[in-house]
């Protein structure tokens, strides 16, 4: 009997990793400068706009306006994510760059959620992050 080397080590069971497509408009729109707020009245899809937004205003201490671009940019990303076949589980890698714009707007929503007492909330988004990528929350707090 064979062995498949390429299976080794493997879960069988666990779906494969979901990438998101690449975004080059937005990531030029970035490195041209251009504000968060721009890039997603351009591109509203883009998670990693919003994320930019929800940073941009939690650390400026607006936390309602955090948690609200935090949110939809949870919600385009869990699109993008679906479009791109993923099934509600399994693993969105933070190494994989276009992934992170979904991954930033999930932890800076996690981050509003506790500042606004959504406890709740917070535990179901540390376990979504956790599943996602073990390594994301860690990532994503060093910058």
């Amino acid at each position: 009997m064979s062995s498949d080397a390429s299976i080794v080590g493997k879960n069988l069971m666990q779906p494969a990793p979901t990438q998101l497509p690449e975004e080059p408009e937005v990531l030029a729109r970035i490195e041209a400068g251009d504000l968060p707020e721009d890039i997603a009245t351009r591109f509203p899809k883009s998670s990693l706009a919003w994320a930019l937004m929800a940073e941009d205003a939690w650390a400026e201490g607006r936390t309602i306006d955090a948690y609200a671009f935090a949110r939809v940019g949870y919600h385009r990303g869990l699109d993008s994510l679906r479009g791109a076949g993923w099934r509600g589980a399994g693993p969105v890698p933070y190494s994989h760059e276009p992934n992170r714009g979904f991954l930033r707007s999930l932890y800076m929503l996690g981050q509003a959620a506790a500042a606004i007492g959504e406890g709740e909330e917070v535990h179901r988004i540390e376990a979504f992050l956790v599943d996602a990528d073990p390594t994301a929350t860690e990532q994503i707090a060093r910058g």
